[in-house]
């Protein structure tokens, strides 16, 4: 594989699509064109015998002239247009409920003091003689 060579990429969701190698590596190869652009394996490509000539790391608009200057076109794409996103507004203070008056306890709870549980109050076992 060198520069400028093109290949049929063989599996993935771009499988069958055409691209041009713009760099390589030991085991991988940069490829653009009607692929996306990306690394790719070299196992994954099946290389046929012609080439254009580009540079290494060639931008997209230099990959697409030269494929189009040996009959390759390129599907043209349109980026997504950005949604605005929500906005929470923080500068307005929510108002707080309104506490509502506590009821007197009744004078019967307030006299008697608490009972104490019978299960405190027995005494402890005496000890064996």
């Amino acid at each position: 594989m060198k520069v400028g060579q093109i290949c049929v990429k063989t599996t993935g969701r771009d499988a069958g699509k055409r691209g041009v190698v713009l760099g390589v590596e030991k085991h991988n190869v940069l490829l653009d064109g009607e692929v996306r652009r990306r690394k790719v394996n070299i196992m994954h490509l099946l290389p046929t015998d012609k080439t254009v000539p580009i540079k290494k790391d060639a931008s997209a608009a230099d990959v697409k002239a030269a494929l189009k200057k040996i009959g390759i076109t390129i599907k043209e794409t349109k980026p997504k247009k950005a949604k605005p996103r929500p906005v929470r507004d923080r500068t307005k203070k929510k108002a707080a409920p309104k506490a509502e008056p506590a009821k007197p306890a009744t004078k019967a709870a307030a006299k008697a003091p608490a009972k104490p549980s019978k299960t405190a109050a027995k005494p402890a076992a005496t000890a064996k003689k």
